[in-house]
């Protein structure tokens, strides 16, 4: 599905490298094609990734380029009505309510010192 897996682990663990696939929709999907989980990502016959595929396509995932389309319209949803999530987005502030007085650096980013300037 235009996704290089890992080939030398597990094929529970490499499928969690597909961007919108976690450790539930792993098991999920191995689950539906019958695979033994701790066999290894390159030692899987064409059949086996034929149901992999087919197991993602049927079970209504949404993955990849398409999840990361529709993650970034939303935001562009948020920031275009101006909400107070949208806005706190577009300021690079916290969204989910934390404090800015101390802490919230990943977010902001590193501290810009202001000094004083002295005439010399």
């Amino acid at each position: 599905m235009g996704v290089d897996i890992p080939g030398h682990k597990r094929i529970d663990i490499a499928l969690r490298y597909m961007y919108g696939i976690g450790p539930a929709i792993s098991d999920e999907i191995i689950e539906a094609t019958g695979i033994n989980p701790t066999t290894r990502a390159k030692d899987l016959t064409e059949d086996q990734l034929t149901k992999i595929v087919h197991a993602i396509q049927e079970g209504q995932y949404i993955i990849e380029g398409d999840l990361r389309r529709e993650i970034s319209m939303n935001l562009k949803r948020l920031q275009a009505i101006r909400c107070y999530r949208g806005v706190r987005h577009i300021r690079g502030l916290p969204v989910r309510g934390q404090r800015t007085g101390t802490n919230a650096r990943t977010r902001k980013g590193p501290r810009k010192t202001v000094g004083v300037q002295r005439k010399s």
